[in-house]
């Protein structure tokens, strides 16, 4: 009896630690922005804990090393991914430096022409997000650069933040190099390419609808040409040595994936690829990083280890460029890493007093078909996204707090995996006053609502997800629905 709660929550009393997790964050994002997640956030999730402890020592009389258990629990369960992150952060810094990015930027770029402004810059904003797994680091590099073109093409600034936003998210959506993808996979165990391609399904149809209505909005808008993008593409080319020969970094990583290569093998094995071809195509680089002028090897390898761990800076004599090659290396992944061990103490406290089973019940009534589970998740979803204004909190929490029911009612992990992500990630930057809406409206200059209506993608995936579970389309469920099980819904 030692595991359980001798005295189940109410619902009110369940919800308590979430009202006080909201209001801190509420007052915490808006006194540090999106600086939030440097510390704030973590520290609200750590005090929201010790509140849920509380109520689940002296009112549900659990024991604190049934609690503690659930928190290891819980920790353990995400070791996997804090090792992909901190070698998502190697690899993204290798991937730079070696200049496989600057290479797939630069020809994305040759795409450019004002006819088709609008998907271009999905189109590239989409490669570049994809390749480097985040949507902060491309609409605050490469979206930059492509709203002044737009501006300059005469574009309305709620169609060109809505192109580029759309791309930027398709990718933090799908990349295996994503910190919102490894996480949506990890907290409702499921394999991470099983869930990017399952992800797939919904993803494909909504940006091509997506691309279809850039593409017809371009043609309907008369653009002057500019060379904006071409000085651009120049001052890039003459920072880094571009090959096509660097394109085999992606292309080896993208059959490592199709062959279902483990996540922390592709990983390892792309970040040490794009190492080698860094010490080949770019020993001037990372001379500069090591912080000297010699050409020796000793300075190059001292400057790649760098790249892996640490942030790296390179001067290229254009302010835009500087902020897109510019990386963090494992390092830059200490504070999702820290914010996930906190949200996962969060969890393992509020599943061991109970009050997850009780928050969970109000949504049972709604689950009786498929459309109504998928339709809950979505709903719950949006609701963290707006409540606790953060995403990966808003996705830890629901498909934590789901994975039972799915499991209950003998659907696949990746279900809910892709639910989460389709509810979650994408929709965070349509909330001015979450860290995402915050962070890209005054990145790009343009307020939540001004580019809202044109973000696409974002808007179309949860509808999406919902109208696939309504067709029922490759809804797959386990063998045998397996019996109730009395564990954590976390653990």
């Amino acid at each position: 009896m030692e595991d359980y709660p001798l005295r189940r929550p109410s619902v009110l009393l369940s919800l308590v630690p979430v009202f006080v997790l909201v209001g801190l964050l509420f007052f915490t994002i808006r006194l540090f922005g999106s600086d939030a997640l440097s510390g704030g956030s973590q520290v609200v999730l750590l005090t929201s804990t010790a509140v849920c402890c509380l109520l689940a020592m002296f009112h549900c009389k659990v024991k604190w090393k049934t609690i503690e258990k659930a928190i290891a629990g819980n920790i353990t369960s995400v070791a996997t991914a804090l090792l992909i992150l901190l070698l998502i952060g190697a690899l993204s810094g290798s991937w730079m430096l070696s200049g496989v990015v600057p290479t797939l930027i630069y020809y994305g770029m040759q795409l450019i022409h004002p006819s088709v402004y609008l998907v271009s810059t999905c189109l590239i904003c989409s490669i570049v997000s994809v390749i480097t797994g985040s949507s902060w680091t491309t609409i605050a590099t490469i979206g930059i650069a492509l709203l002044g073109i737009g501006q300059a093409q005469g574009y309305a600034e709620g169609w060109i933040a809505g192109a580029i936003i759309s791309g930027a998210y398709f990718g933090d959506k799908i990349s295996p190099l994503s910190d919102t993808t490894v996480l949506a996979s990890s907290v409702t165990d499921t394999p991470i390419f099983t869930h990017i391609r399952y992800l797939m399904i919904t993803t494909i149809p909504s940006m091509t609808i997506t691309l279809i209505l850039f593409l017809i909005a371009g043609f309907l808008h008369d653009t002057p040409a500019t060379e904006q993008m071409t000085g651009y593409a120049v001052s890039l080319k003459e920072s880094f040595r571009i090959s096509p020969w660097l394109l085999l970094v992606p292309a080896v990583t993208g059959i490592l994936i199709a062959r279902k290569v483990p996540a922390l093998i592709t990983l390892f094995l792309a970040a040490a690829l794009a190492g080698l071809f860094a010490l080949f195509f770019q020993p001037h680089l990372l001379s500069s990083v090591a912080g000297t002028e010699a050409g020796d090897i000793g300075s190059q390898f001292k400057g790649l280890l760098i790249t892996f761990y640490g942030s790296t800076h390179i001067e290229t004599g254009n302010a835009a460029l500087n902020e897109l090659v510019a990386t963090r290396g494992m390092g830059g992944m200490m504070n999702t890493i820290w914010l996930i061990l906190c949200a996962m103490s969060f969890g393992g406290a509020m599943s061991a007093a109970g009050m997850l089973d009780s928050i969970i019940s109000l949504f049972l009534r709604f689950m009786k078909r498929t459309t109504g589970v998928v339709a809950s998740t979505v709903v719950s979803g949006l609701f963290f996204n707006v409540t606790t204004a953060d995403q990966y909190i808003s996705i830890m929490l629901t498909g934590s707090m789901f994975k039972r029911i799915y499991r209950d009612k003998g659907y696949e992990n990746r279900l809910l995996s892709r639910t989460t992500e389709d509810a979650v990630t994408v929709t965070s930057p349509l909330i001015p006053w979450n860290t995402c809406g915050m962070t890209q409206s005054t990145i790009l200059g343009v307020s939540t609502f001004t580019y809202l209506p044109y973000c696409f993608f974002n808007l179309l995936s949860p509808l999406m997800s919902i109208c696939m579970a309504a067709l029922g389309y490759k809804i797959y469920h386990t063998p045998t629905p397996p019996a109730p099980e009395t564990e954590s819904p976390f653990a």
